[in-house]
């Protein structure tokens, strides 16, 4: 064995035609794959991530949209709330009740659309609870709400990710088969730094960028009507043209859509500001 061992580690690439122990030996090995297998009761056609550089943007916001824009167009739609520390998917579908399970798994909510629900706050007695786990934790748990949730048949996914790259977007990236991102930002002058943060992670890991949407981009008055840049100029087109990725929508400031949020009602929530963002996941059904 230890002459088998030695000959491996001593030979050469071009000596593995032919060799024996091609077949087990470390240098003709591919790239591990991480991937987690899904519940055998779940049937998802695919998964996107909604991702952002920072906090505080409006990601759980246009992860909402999205969901239920595609639910208007007929398709089985879930979100999987991956913001563990900070959830807001919950509240903002006005989903009072906890998550059920049985021998086979967790079952998430169910909103009155069809949009099929998964956030850590359905598993708490009291969702003031703050969550103080370390990041390999927090990983665990994403991982658990793909391996042992029951999400029956759906044909998108969207993973509401937590802001940054750290271990939640990792874990997501790494054991999820996630197609896609979708990557939110806002027009303060660190957008050039924090959307690149977020591109930069996708293309590392190989992930495809479908495009940005710009939240908060401006204010429409109500008396006249005029565009009000709150948060200065944005140069979201410039940026997304150094990355070329398009711009899938530029959402401004309304605060009646914040108040449908605040009271649990979002999918009372009409926001035709993403009709591009929504046709370019709807366009990987058609392929």
């Amino acid at each position: 064995m230890a002459d088998e061992k030695e000959l491996q580690e001593g030979c050469s690439p071009e000596q593995c035609e032919g060799c024996s122990h091609a077949s087990s030996c470390p240098s003709n090995q591919g790239p591990q794959s991480f991937l987690e297998d899904q519940n055998v009761f779940s049937s998802i056609k695919h998964v996107y991530g909604i991702v952002s550089g920072k906090g505080g943007v409006g990601k759980s916001f246009v992860t909402g949209s999205l969901a239920v824009e595609l639910c208007k167009k007929g398709y089985r739609v879930g979100i999987m709330d991956a913001d563990i520390t900070g959830p807001s998917i919950q509240k903002m579908f006005g989903i009072t009740k906890g998550a059920t399970g049985d021998e086979n798994g967790i079952y998430p909510a169910m909103t009155d659309m069809g949009i099929k629900i998964m956030s850590i706050n359905m598993l708490l007695d009291d969702d003031t609870t703050p969550v103080i786990w370390r990041g390999p934790v927090l990983a665990g748990v994403v991982k658990q709400f793909w391996t042992d949730v029951i999400w029956g048949e759906l044909d998108y996914l969207l993973v509401d990710m937590p802001p940054g790259t750290g271990d939640v977007p990792l874990t997501v990236f790494q054991s999820l088969p996630v197609e896609g991102i979708v990557v939110v930002t806002s027009p303060q002058s660190l957008v050039n730094m924090i959307v690149k943060k977020a591109y930069n992670m996708a293309a590392q890991m190989k992930i495809p960028v479908l495009g940005i949407i710009e939240n908060y981009s401006y204010l429409e008055c109500p008396d006249c009507g005029k565009h009000i840049n709150v948060f200065g100029e944005s140069n979201i087109d410039e940026i997304a043209a150094e990355l070329h990725v398009p711009v899938l929508g530029k959402m401004p400031i309304r605060p009646e859509l914040a108040k449908l949020s605040d009271e649990g009602r979002f999918e009372e929530v009409d926001n035709d500001m993403i009709c591009a963002a929504v046709e370019a996941l709807a366009a990987a059904d058609r392929q």
